[in-house]
């Protein structure tokens, strides 16, 4: 993996899973179910766990999701659960009592001071942290007066200043976070931010959208923060299945060699010379590797990379550099384990079904 230079912040416990000072960046989601629904709650973040899932946010809007949250979270000891708390403090209260590993709450919206006191002295006796969350649609007034409206500055100021008032009430367990659909703006205002607090930052990009612009957006948002060295947790933020998210972030720590893949699978862009459907080979592909991955963990084996490439042009030669391939001939192709051919003529229509059963022979089978 890439040894990235990141910057340094204090760290966190939430459950099991470390935030900030130098830990693995770790990933994150938020139900979409009701969260007064036990079973649809729970059904939820069982998958998001299965699917790689750290942590998981759960919206908390009235006492009788509090109460469900508690049930949950009794059956989840060994996934850290995150209470997010809008405008009631009581519910904040409730749910530190109901056994979360963190509250996410914006101390702007949840009343006086003395209501913001009792909640982090709530959460100083449970030693759980707290997450201040800002973002672009929910500034102060004065701050939006001040700077014109939302700009990258307003949001740092924000954040930075909820972070105080948390600090000036003797706690200092605190994530952050201040997010923007708007990418560059985003950018700028960790920027901002980072150069004043060494609290660990959670990153992403609010409503980014459905999945094909919701993954460019977090791919570049998320991509550009982490490669500056700014980010210690992270969600995907997509209006689509949040198990979708857990695998999008996936993929963007393992392309920025902050996370090791199992599996890499590398595949050529096709051109005029192939003679094949590669698009729907190397789908096929992609969809037959993926159960693989969890076992390959599992078993302690090293990352393998898997080739899936179109022509006779640089197809052998790529597939030979993978400890796995298939470079595709006209209408069939050739299969590869470690850089040795072993077997040749594969029919199109077989080839993904036979490169599966090439690597479970060689790996599960050894």
């Amino acid at each position: 993996m890439t040894h990235m230079k990141r910057n340094e912040t204090r760290q966190v416990r939430c459950g099991d899973v470390l935030i900030g000072g130098g830990a693995p960046v770790s990933i994150q989601s938020m139900t979409n179910v009701d969260s007064r629904d036990a079973h649809a709650l729970t059904e939820q973040i069982a998958r998001l766990a299965d699917a790689g899932c750290q942590i998981v946010r759960i919206s908390v809007p009235d006492a009788e999701a509090a109460e469900v949250f508690g049930r949950v979270k009794r059956k989840f000891a060994h996934v850290p659960l995150v209470a997010d708390i809008h405008f009631d403090y009581r519910l904040a209260l409730e749910a530190i009592r109901q056994g979360a590993d963190k509250i996410r709450i914006n101390p702007g919206n949840i009343g006086d001071a003395a209501r913001v006191r009792a909640v982090v002295q709530a959460a100083k006796e449970r030693e759980i942290p707290i997450r201040v969350g800002v973002n672009s649609g929910s500034l102060e007034k004065p701050i939006l007066t001040k700077y014109g409206g939302v700009t990258a500055a307003a949001l740092a100021e924000s954040a930075l200043c909820n972070l105080k008032l948390i600090e000036d009430l003797g706690y200092d367990r605190l994530v952050v976070s201040l997010k923007s659909s708007d990418v560059a703006m985003n950018y700028e205002a960790h920027q901002l931010l980072a150069a004043q607090t060494d609290v660990p930052v959670h990153i992403g990009i609010t409503e980014a959208g459905t999945p094909h612009r919701g993954k460019l957006k977090s791919a570049i948002g998320i991509g550009s923060l982490l490669l500056s060295g700014i980010g210690d947790t992270m969600r995907v933020s997509l209006t689509a299945d949040p198990v979708e998210e857990v695998q999008f972030a996936k993929e963007i720590l393992r392309s920025l060699g902050l996370r090791a893949a199992s599996i890499d699978l590398v595949s050529c862009p096709t051109c005029g010379r192939t003679r094949i459907d590669l698009e729907a080979l190397a789908h096929a592909v992609e969809a037959r590797l993926a159960p693989l991955e969890e076992a390959l963990r599992a078993k302690g084996h090293p990352s393998i990379k898997v080739a899936v490439m179109g022509c006779a042009v640089n197809g052998p030669g790529e597939a030979k550099e993978a400890d796995f391939g298939v470079a595709g001939g006209d209408g069939k192709g050739l299969l590869f384990a470690h850089g040795e051919i072993v077997k040749t003529a594969v029919p199109e229509a077989a080839l993904a079904d036979e490169l599966l059963a090439l690597i479970q022979e060689r790996i599960f089978s050894a």
